[in-house]
């Protein structure tokens, strides 16, 4: 059995007849990122899945989303609510296959307390799938497509992790306006480049490809493109 790294995967041994148990776990933390000639420092949303199958252990982790204190990226306490709605999606799966897990989510509150500063009023925040929603009614809908490697430093309690995050990024056009949404597909630790980075590249495009079946399905004008 190949050890999971993926909610699917989850969903796949169950299907196949195997015993899963699965719990999770989170973490918000501070991250500096390389980005190009303009580096910032963000919050990425990180849920932490540990369990067994069959009475072999595994964890994995998923970073749900991004959040800054500026408008470099989302406002943290957006990034809550995007954080929220793909992790309420992923439970859905999960339940869907047979996998009982409790529904914890992210809190503001938890957000909050550990940044003190960081809450902002917002209104609600549109996800890739709102997107997709909106063109399934018959609206004209064009994204554009484009891939990015972006090196961070994870700063965890008493040790610093520099990771390689594979980002997305949508440029949306529909119903007369433009907007931008984000999304991390995968991450490997840069110092274990040639080990992990083939493996984390066909779980992002995974993730496109399905993405992208979607925008079919909803006939979504776009160019695909992969890692």
């Amino acid at each position: 059995m190949n050890i999971p790294s993926r909610v699917t995967d989850l969903v796949d041994l169950k299907t196949k007849g195997l015993t899963v148990t699965c719990a999770t776990s989170f973490e918000i933390l501070p991250v500096d990122f390389a980005y190009r000639d303009n580096p910032f420092q963000a919050f990425i949303f990180l849920c932490r899945y540990k369990g067994n199958v069959d009475g072999e252990d595994f964890e994995f982790r998923k970073c749900y989303a991004r959040g800054c204190p500026d408008n470099l990226c989302a406002h943290v306490s957006q990034a809550v609510m995007v954080a929220n709605r793909y992790l309420q999606k992923d439970y859905r799966k999960l339940e869907k296959g047979g996998i009982e897990v409790e529904k914890r989510l992210f809190t503001l509150e938890d957000m909050t307390h550990k940044f003190d500063g960081y809450q902002k009023d917002s209104g609600a925040t549109l996800v890739i799938h709102d997107y997709i929603n909106i063109a399934k009614e018959g609206n004209d809908t064009t994204v554009t497509v484009e891939l990015e490697y972006v090196p961070g430093v994870e700063h965890f309690i008493g040790y610093d992790n520099e990771m390689t995050f594979m980002m997305v990024g949508f440029t949306i056009t529909c119903l007369g306006e433009i907007n931008r949404f984000e999304r991390c597909l995968a991450c490997y630790q840069t110092e274990r480049e040639e080990e992990e980075k083939e493996y984390r590249i066909s779980i992002a495009n995974e993730r496109l490809k399905t993405l992208y079946e979607e925008f079919d399905e909803v006939s979504i004008i776009y160019e695909k493109r992969f890692f």
